[in-house]
């Protein structure tokens, strides 16, 4: 049992028992204190009364769903920075790309696997807690940016990059593993409204690839939705 992991709260919110309990256990298993709510009501009430590390929350709950439960809590001062990651069914694509535009961290689809699910939890985690902590430095496998110096290296060598694919490219180090989309990156980088046309962020991301060479693999396309950054395989 790791001691960091005993130390951090999941609210886990399903209204299917068997689906609770199972995640329930392997968090428990893997340290984490774990908080049990059946329906959005009460997955909403208990977020704001114990102020979870994290949130495992189905989308299908009774009363108020699990997009209404985000979308508040994404709002409220108190909770906007509680890392969420969502349970969906196969059928609910729509849903889960809503839920991840109203700022939910990751995604699972049912069924999964409950060693991923913790897995996915300890990373959301540490990237949660990472991002809490600004730096001059972000680095990500082979790619280092340097903030103080306006500097990328890949593989210790400098490259060169305008000052949007500088943005890019940090805005994307430092919300790693979550999905950006394209009217989002548009918004942050560019400071333009959904109504510019979308191809410019491919553009753009295009770009990035080519001069990160190698180390572009890190840049993942969600296809329909828009980009990420993960942590390269070792």
């Amino acid at each position: 049992m790791s001691s960091k992991a005993a130390n951090k709260r999941i609210l886990v919110a399903d209204d299917e028992p068997d689906v609770l309990n199972l995640v329930s256990i392997n968090l428990k298993n893997a340290g984490f204190n774990v908080i049990k709510a059946t329906d959005g009501m009460s997955a909403l009430s208990q977020a704001r009364e114990t102020l979870p590390s994290l949130i495992v929350l189905d989308l299908m709950l009774p009363e108020m769903s699990g997009l209404e439960v985000c979308k508040v809590l994404k709002k409220e001062a108190s909770t906007s920075l509680i890392p969420i990651i969502m349970l969906t069914a196969k059928a609910e694509e729509v849903d889960r790309i809503v839920g991840l535009e109203l700022g939910a961290d990751d995604y699972l689809t049912k069924p999964f696997s409950p060693r991923e699910l913790v897995l996915r939890v300890k990373s959301v985690i540490r990237r949660a807690a990472a991002a809490s902590e600004p730096s001059d430095h972000l680095t990500l496998g082979e790619i280092v940016i340097d903030r103080s110096r306006y500097e990328v290296t890949v593989k210790r060598q400098p490259v060169e990059f305008t000052a949007t694919e500088f943005k890019l490219l940090t805005l994307l180090i430092e919300r790693r593993g979550r999905v950006q989309s394209r009217d989002t990156l548009l918004n942050d980088v560019w400071g333009y409204e959904s109504v510019i046309d979308t191809r410019t962020v491919d553009t753009h991301i295009r770009r990035l690839r080519e001069k990160l060479g190698g180390a572009a693999d890190c840049i993942e396309t969600i296809r329909g939705f828009g980009y990420r950054i993960v942590e390269p395989q070792r």
